[in-house]
């Protein structure tokens, strides 16, 4: 690449801190040029924090002619807004996941962006982090045999009370901040879109917003998916990968921190009896996905190296399992993929 992208920050959040920031600062394709908040103070305090010598609204970030690209990450209720009027400002985005609250919203987002020429990511950071690739590597060389089943949970203590993700009219709810992560990585592991969804979501009758969640994805040749996520729980981020001759399985699936070894575990059977079943172990190194997905991001955006996936394309696919999930479990019944258009 000649030069770098020149990222503006819209929104100060404690990931953007945490992460993405600092993945851009430490990729060598990308540089922070601006940081926006709501709050021009925390915008002060965050461009200090990062040595960026420029800070300012939303507004600035979208106005200023010399941004490549903006990193959203404002509450999930108002990520529409400010992709439009990024991708009308002629910046490329990487949005925060989920990327908003219905698949109509969605395509609305990557329409604008069609039209102005730009690009849009969802970013699921996990998927760019190697041990994903291990483990499509063994299903590819058939380790496990055909593939039968995908079983995924995410869950974690309770956040505070007061936190956005409680705020229904933010676009709070746990199937928009973690259900997204199983769900995706379903997607991901069969290459392949569900046939339909069956949903159940529990709603705290305090905010409104879903708090836990299951879910039972139908694919084709009788694939199967189950999904659960849970705030305020023990900690779990892992998928199980079942085949006709063994099981794949991740113990840190979806949030890994830069400096954590991750293990990707395979059990087989070397006849057909308990006696001889077998395991292995895969330890991945250290990766830091965040800047691993930065780094594509860029190259894409750039010309200097296709993706592996269409950035709109998955984000709309995403969008509509999404809008299924809610149909689901609103209306109480199994959801066709075909019904949403």
């Amino acid at each position: 690449m000649d030069s770098k992208t020149k990222f503006g920050i819209i929104g100060c959040s404690r990931i953007a801190k945490c992460s993405t920031i600092p993945a851009i600062i430490k990729s060598e394709f990308a540089e922070i040029e601006i940081i926006g908040s709501r709050s021009l103070d925390k915008a002060k305090t965050f461009s200090n924090e990062f040595n960026s010598k420029k800070f300012g609204t939303y507004e600035d970030i979208i106005s200023d002619d010399s941004v490549d690209a903006v990193y959203i990450s404002t509450p999930i209720g108002i990520h529409e807004e400010w992709a439009i009027k990024a991708a009308s400002a002629g910046k490329h985005i990487l949005c925060e996941k989920s990327s908003t609250t219905s698949f109509e919203s969605a395509k609305k987002m990557t329409k604008h962006c069609k039209q102005n020429n730009v690009r849009i990511i969802e970013g699921f950071v996990f998927r760019f982090h190697p041990q994903h690739q291990k483990v499509k590597e063994l299903i590819d060389s058939n380790r496990i045999g055909d593939l039968v089943s995908f079983n995924g949970s995410f869950g974690f203590p309770a956040f505070p009370e007061g936190d956005i993700r409680y705020d229904s009219k933010l676009g709070g709810g746990f199937l928009n901040d973690s259900g997204c992560y199983p769900i995706n990585a379903s997607r991901m592991i069969f290459e392949e879109e569900p046939i339909g969804v069956s949903c159940n979501l529990s709603i705290d009758a305090k905010t409104g917003v879903d708090v836990r969640g299951t879910s039972y994805m139908i694919y084709e040749n009788e694939k199967t998916a189950s999904i659960t996520y849970c705030n305020g729980s023990y900690y779990q981020s892992k998928y199980k990968v079942w085949g006709t001759d063994g099981i794949i399985s991740l113990e840190r699936a979806y949030s890994v921190p830069p400096d954590f070894k991750t293990n990707v575990n395979v059990q087989y059977s070397t006849e057909n009896n308990w006696d001889s079943k077998k395991s292995e172990n895969y330890q991945i190194n250290p990766a830091d996905h965040f800047t691993e997905m930065i780094d594509a991001f860029c190259l894409e955006i750039s010309g200097n190296k296709k993706s592996s996936f269409n950035f709109e394309e998955e984000l709309e696919n995403q969008a509509k399992v999404m809008e299924a999930h809610r149909i689901s479990s609103n209306e109480k019944r199994f959801v066709s993929l075909d019904e949403i258009n």
